[in-house]
């Protein structure tokens, strides 16, 4: 069966992730590295809203927050 949703490549994913144990680790390997990077690169902000406004700031220049959002 060839997958024609979204849903169809979610249950494919976690089937092929369930069977393969390498490829979970991968996965996991993969998760916890960007854990740990947004972690450090936020960390830098400080805390209440020094953070938000600088969160905001750095999210704005890197496209992932519109400026309409203040």
């Amino acid at each position: 069966m060839k997958p024609t949703t979204d849903m169809d490549y979610v249950e494919l994913y976690a089937k092929k992730l369930k069977e393969d144990k390498t490829l979970f680790q991968q996965q996991k390997t993969l998760i916890e590295s960007q854990l740990h990077s947004s972690r450090t690169t936020f960390s830098k902000f400080g805390t209440g809203d020094e953070f938000k406004a600088k969160a905001r700031e750095y999210l704005r220049g890197t496209g992932f927050l519109k400026e309409l959002v203040k």
